[in-house]
């Protein structure tokens, strides 16, 4: 909706106003208070109470239990000057970025959402403070070292996505720095204070009884699309084969008595299509289907696109169909978008959450059930290239959890090191010494897993895309699992209540019996949100690739073994071309892509 920036102390060279301008897209208006700044397409959402100047990207979801009837950003001043930060932030129910100027002390103050749906960065040189919405425009400040941070680029380069925010305080610029999720950063005198305030409880399990469970849990879902439901005159709704965008999209049916518009990119390759799944839900929820067809993009201009809206290479080939759906939905009139991220972290819906499962069995001396859950999950997910039965089961607990200390969760240095050896010596030696950071604050491996992808892993580089590029078409974006109550809920769920009899999302199951059509309630198998890659990056579609890797300005950058890509190349062309059950390459392949054109766009800067 919105964007927004500022400077303070002696201020970096150059005003606040290039700043907006540079974040800003056509047709977008600006304000400014003082050292603040806002641009947007909406109301701006910049105010001044009290000797404090509010600027604000986002929206708060509880203003009315609040009490307040002023706009948010006012809101918010009233908040902070009553309660003061962590308090006046830990009270809001809402996706936002913030900055606070206050007058008397010279101090500015950033602070994000509890989970960061919405993005904010700063620089500090001495006494001089820049922020903005996102980096890239930080980076064209004097004085600022926009080059891109080194281990970033190892990690981005030869490993998995989960790696690349394992530390959410760092940006991929050196001298660029984020504000964590749920963080207030404050800066005075060129001196930086950073303090959480709100963080998941590691309390005891939720004991009551699952009927009661899910009845809460419904609740809390309804309310949740109820109040993001409301901000939006012509809501879109996305639409995959699996529960928690189909959860969403059917609330909000429930609620309003009515279909409401979905969009679900399809695929002239199979292996993700999902248009066969979500069929049952086009007899009810949904008023109006809008497939978008994904057949044989340009991924090279495309690519190049999003990396100039991101500011930085974008994570996985899933996003250049959100990306192209995004741009259907804003081109059909609609002014935001409901969707379903966050659902697989709050239901355990991830396959790799079962290894955390079985573990938190084991340590609770229930082996009966281990067993009994490791051939469930062998009878309904079962598959000819990651199999499950047994020793994968076995191996995949030794590998991820620590059985002498509960709740521990291990890196997967097999994934994450899996192509370090296409990497030069220098960013191969750069990737080794990567040590990630596993918060573990619970005795619970399920729980504790569930923490690391929503502060660490899965849930930064989503959020950041879905932000990105709805903003880029002047659409909002709401994530209703995304609401802390529900956060907090299913923190404290035992695991059984999200995955037994090898089905997962057991609760989020019953929780919408009656709303979510049963075809798709009951269906336990689930392709998986991803994009067809592997076609994009074979056959004809390949030489594209080949013309990039073996190109001067590829070799002489240092960062790949050139001999070694190639090879994977080879390799990935005959994965796809013979069928044969084998893991092909194409995250690897997109993320190479990506980051050279990242690289080549930040020369040119």
């Amino acid at each position: 909706m919105s964007r927004i920036a500022g400077v303070g102390g002696a201020s970096l060279p150059g005003s606040l106003e290039p700043l907006l301008a540079r974040l800003g897209r056509p047709g977008w208006s600006s304000a400014v208070a003082g050292p603040l700044g806002w641009t947007g397409w909406r109301e701006p959402q910049i105010a001044e109470t009290d000797g404090l100047v509010v600027t604000l990207d986002g929206r708060i979801f509880n203003r009315d239990e609040l009490g307040e009837t002023t706009g948010d950003a006012e809101l918010i001043a009233r908040l902070v000057r009553r309660q003061g930060f962590e308090q006046a932030l830990a009270s809001l129910n809402g996706d936002f970025a913030v900055a606070i100027h206050d007058r008397a002390d010279g101090s500015t103050t950033l602070a994000r959402d509890r989970f960061g749906v919405k993005p904010l960065y700063y620089t500090v040189s001495g006494d001089r403070l820049a922020f903005a919405s996102q980096p890239g425009c930080l980076r064209t400040l004097s004085g600022v070292d926009g080059s891109p941070d080194p281990s970033f680029v190892a990690r981005f380069a030869g490993s998995h996505y989960r790696t690349f925010d394992n530390d959410p305080a760092r940006s991929p610029y050196l001298g660029i720095a984020q504000v964590p999720a749920a963080t207030v950063v404050t800066i005075r005198d060129g001196e930086v204070r950073s303090r959480g305030y709100w963080t998941l409880s590691a309390e005891a399990d939720d004991e009551r009884d699952a009927s009661v469970l899910a009845e809460h849990y419904r609740a809390l879902l309804l309310d949740a699309v109820a109040l993001r439901r409301r901000e939006l005159d012509r809501p879109a709704f996305t639409l995959s084969g699996g529960m928690d965008s189909s959860s969403v999209l059917a609330c909000a049916s429930f609620l309003d008595g009515k279909g409401h518009d979905a969009f679900t990119t399809v695929y002239d390759d199979s292996t993700y299509d999902e248009s066969a799944d979500i069929k049952p839900m086009l007899d009810g929820p949904v008023a109006t289907w809008h497939p978008v067809r994904v057949g044989s993009p340009d991924v090279f201009e495309l690519v190049a696109e999003l990396v100039r809206l991101h500011d930085e290479p974008v994570a996985t080939a899933t996003w250049l169909s959100h990306h192209l759906l995004a741009g259907d939905v804003a081109a059909s009139g609609f002014t935001g978008l409901l969707g379903g991220l966050g659902g697989d972290e709050l239901n355990a819906g991830e396959y790799e959450y079962f290894f955390f499962h079985f573990a938190d069995l084991r340590a609770g001396g229930r082996e009966q059930e281990l067993t009994h859950e490791i051939d469930c999950w062998a009878r309904h997910h079962d598959h000819p290239i990651f199999r499950k039965d047994r020793i994968a089961a076995e191996a995949g607990i030794a590998r991820l959890t620590d059985p002498a200390h509960p709740g521990r969760c291990l890196p997967d240095r097999a994934r994450m090191l899996r192509y370090v050896h296409a990497l030069s010596p220098d960013y191969r030696a750069e990737l080794e010494r990567f040590e990630p950071v596993l918060d573990n604050p619970t005795s619970s491996y399920l729980k504790n897993r569930t923490f690391q992808d929503l502060t660490r892993e899965t849930m930064p580089c989503c959020l950041r895309a879905e932000d990105r590029q709805t903003t880029a078409r002047n659409l909002e974006h709401f994530l209703p699992f995304l609401d802390h109550r529900l956060v907090e809920l299913m923190f404290r769920v035992p695991g059984d209540l999200k995955i037994r009899d090898g089905v997962t999302k057991r609760l989020l199951r019953e929780a919408v019996r009656g709303i979510v059509p049963e075809e798709t309630r009951l269906r336990v198998t689930k392709t998986g949100w991803n994009a067809p890659a592997h076609v994009w990056f074979s056959g004809e579609d390949r030489e594209p690739l080949l013309d990039l890797v073996r190109s001067q300005r590829f070799r002489e950058r240092g960062i790949y073994d050139v001999g070694e890509v190639e090879s994977l190349i080879a390799e990935h062309e005959e994965i796809v071309a013979s069928g044969r059950p084998a893991e092909n390459h194409m995250m690897f392949l997109w993320q190479l892509v990506n980051l050279e054109t990242w690289l080549a766009q930040v020369d040119e800067t």
